[in-house]
């Protein structure tokens, strides 16, 4: 708001002091004329600028400020000229007003009076952000699916900001309320022309820092500054320190500016606070509610266990009435145990007793050794008592057979001496030649018969008829096709001789089983030859 001046009174040019041609003013006189001179020069004015941080006072006085790329005017609207202007006051809203140059003695600054405002298009600043934040986002810069999550309870903080500003000390004092944490702090410029290349620097170093190494590495960033027009956060929209922010791979908080203020680092970075402040108490909790967290916790799990326990007891002690005396049922069993050992010691003794009793009585039932000795030694004398007469009795009838044989036989000269009488050897030899004769020919007329057999079971016979067998190499017939290789050296055996042969590459020819040949008749049995009958030993003497 600017000071009312009396403009009526003159202005009277102080007389120089002596020695020196240099009149002196007083600071008040000098802004008078500063602004008399203003005013007379800058009458009338129309400017044309962008919007910037518009406020509306309470008493109705709205204060803007009009910016272009190079420079940034002060304005003012008073109360009964902004309620008539046609186009209300926004950020970014490019205009060109109508008004008269003053200034204002208690800040030292020049500001303009507007009495009337038309709109002259969008901001060209804020296009050229719009158009950034555009381009960045589609290359996914701006992605919810690629932001990390903040530590719940970093151990070390990296702090990007100015080392002389208030915002170090605001997160300092923060941190130290909720929960202090190790703060490593990078200074940089946040405002000005070598700004941004010191905030990406900044982001990018975090980044390198070695785990482990001298330096500790920070688990969780924050880029703050305090709040300011937006040119003085323009060093937040540039490209470069949208990039590092969306490449840190530490999770990091962007708390630039004033709650209202937005930058493309907002977007690119993990999280945004409205402010510094708040930056801060994103970062770490608060400890002392966690301490009564934990106490709680503490609370609830030793009441917990305690009822727990209680339960079981009530439970235990349920189950204990439903159960009988533990010495009772000891004592019980006890006793059962007792009577059966006992009794089992009586029963032990009876076992004995009747197994006693019964092998005496299977004793007494068996006859003794010597009896049975004895009636086995009559037995064997009786039988072989009967075996010698029926022996006697064989050799009786075997020597009356033979005298009835040796009576019909007569050997000339010799002559046998029988029991009965005697024979003579002549007598015999005519039939026993007769008898010889007729065995030769029968053996010889069997042997013939097998002879005949086995010639027709012969493979000559077949090879009479057209066949041919095949041998290898080494004389062995071979009966199948796969052994035929070819290549393979044969010899082929025919019914009146040999040929040697090749086996070729030929196809294989599959020949149809050959009918079977019709059987031959058996040849007849031979009479088994009559057995000869032994001739008994010969009683008697040759004479």
């Amino acid at each position: 708001m600017t000071q009312d001046l009396d403009m009526t009174s003159p202005l009277i040019a102080p007389e120089p002091r002596p020695g020196s041609n240099l009149p002196e003013f007083s600071v008040g006189d000098l802004a008078r004329r500063l602004k008399r001179s203003i005013e007379e020069e800058f009458g009338f004015v129309r400017v044309r600028g962008e919007i910037s941080q518009p406020k509306r006072h309470s008493s109705g006085h709205c204060y803007l400020r009009l910016k272009d790329d190079t420079a940034v005017i002060e304005a003012v609207c008073w109360r009964g000229t902004a309620s008539k202007l046609a186009v209300q006051p926004a950020e970014g809203l490019e205009v060109i007003v109508t008004g008269r140059m003053t200034t204002y003695p208690g800040r030292s600054q020049y500001q303009l009076i507007i009495e009337s405002m038309e709109l002259a298009g969008e901001g060209a600043l804020l296009k050229m952000l719009e158009e950034r934040k555009k381009r960045l986002a589609a290359e996914g810069l701006f992605d919810a699916g690629r932001k990390k999550p903040i530590p719940f309870l970093p151990d070390v903080i990296g702090v990007v900001t100015s080392p002389t500003g208030a915002v170090i000390r605001d997160i300092l004092h923060r941190l130290h309320d909720r929960f202090p944490r190790r703060v490593l702090l990078w200074p940089v410029a946040v405002q000005g022309e070598r700004a941004a290349a010191e905030v990406t620097a900044a982001i990018e170093g975090f980044n390198r820092i070695v785990p482990g190494g001298p330096v500790p590495r920070p688990d969780l960033l924050i880029v703050a500054r305090g709040g300011g027009s937006l040119e003085d956060l323009m060093a937040f929209n540039e490209e470069n320190v949208v990039r590092a922010a969306a490449a840190s791979r530490i999770p990091l908080i962007s708390a630039v500016g004033h709650e209202t203020d937005t930058t493309l680092i907002d977007f690119a970075s993990d999280r945004r606070a409205p402010t510094p402040t708040a930056a801060a108490e994103m970062a770490v909790p608060v400890r002392a509610e966690l301490l009564a967290q934990v106490l709680d916790d503490e609370r609830r799990m030793v009441g917990a266990a305690t009822r727990m326990l209680a339960e079981r007891r009530t439970r235990v002690e349920g189950l204990a009435r439903g159960l009988g005396d533990p010495r009772a049922l000891l004592e019980s069993h006890a006793q059962r145990l007792d009577d059966r050992a006992e009794r089992l010691a009586l029963a032990a003794a009876a076992l004995l007793d009747r197994r006693r009793t019964r092998l005496n009585e299977l004793g007494a039932a068996l006859r003794h050794p010597r009896e049975k000795l004895a009636e086995a030694g009559q037995r064997l004398a009786s039988e072989s008592r009967a075996l010698d007469g029926a022996l006697r009795h064989a050799v009786v009838a075997a020597r009356g057979q033979y005298e009835r044989v040796s009576g019909r036989l007569t050997l000339g000269p010799i002559r046998v001496k029988f029991g009965d009488g005697s024979r003579r050897m002549s007598d015999l030899t005519p039939r026993l030649d007769r008898s010889y004769g007729k065995a030769v020919e029968e053996r010889a007329a069997k042997l013939a018969a097998v002879g005949q057999l086995l010639e027709s079971y012969s493979y000559k016979g077949v090879l009479e008829r057209g066949f041919a067998l095949v041998q290898s190499g080494d004389g062995k017939p071979l009966t199948r096709a796969a052994q035929a290789t070819p290549g393979l050296a044969v010899s082929l055996v025919f019914a009146d001789g040999q040929a040697a042969a090749t086996v070729d590459g030929g196809p294989r020819v599959d020949v149809p089983p050959a009918a079977a040949p019709e059987p031959k008749p058996k040849a007849a049995k031979a009479k088994p030859e009559p057995k000869k009958p032994q001739r008994p030993p010969v009683q008697g003497s040759l004479f």
